[in-house]
């Protein structure tokens, strides 16, 4: 690891636990991938004609809440233009079943969603690596945009609360989108 990468892991490490960014390269196609008529900031190969999705990793502790609602508010605003993951750095055994229910009074199913494990391959995969309350466990790289979430675990929540916290949740990720370049129109909050 070189200096300059050192210091990048350092000052991500640094925010952890912040409400803040981190942004240790623009969002860019792949190892391999590249080309010169890329365009790294916008995640396009314009050689081929071809759109190069950016891919966004959602992680809290257990998978079940927060990461699960922002997984799939993602891809409802997102449409296909964004690939959403999810995971956890201690996996439940269950999707929040007042989560679940919120999602669907918006018209959103939790149906295909499952607790997964946060994994390194995970967070090197992806382009952008939102957490919510993983902190240190969240493995740092260099040329990855970080977003330290101060979201409220809904676990043990009554249906109000978790109503507020997926109300944060979907301004955050209407806000990731518009940054990322995604135009969701003007919808309405779900």
């Amino acid at each position: 690891m070189t200096i300059p990468d050192q210091v990048l892991v350092a000052s991500a490490r640094a925010v952890q636990g912040a409400d803040t960014a981190v942004s240790t390269a623009a969002i860019r196609p792949p190892r391999g991938t590249e080309t010169a008529a890329a365009s790294p900031a916008q995640g396009t190969e314009t050689a081929a004609s071809t759109i190069r999705v950016p891919i966004v990793l959602f992680a809290c502790v257990h998978n079940a809440g927060r990461s699960v609602a922002a997984k799939v508010l993602t891809e409802h605003y997102a449409a296909g233009r964004v690939d959403v993951r999810s995971a956890g750095s201690e996996p439940g055994t269950a999707i929040n079943p007042t989560v679940a229910e919120v999602l669907a009074d918006r018209g959103l199913s939790t149906g295909a969603e499952v607790p997964t494990l946060l994994t390194r391959d995970g967070v090197e995969g992806a382009d952008v690596v939102v957490t919510m309350g993983c902190g240190e466990t969240c493995p740092v790289f260099p040329g990855k945009r970080y977003l330290d979430w101060s979201v409220a675990d809904p676990a043990g929540q009554d249906r109000p609360s978790v109503e507020r916290i997926v109300d944060d949740i979907d301004i955050r990720v209407r806000g990731l989108l518009a940054d990322l370049g995604i135009d969701i129109g003007s919808p309405s909050q779900l």
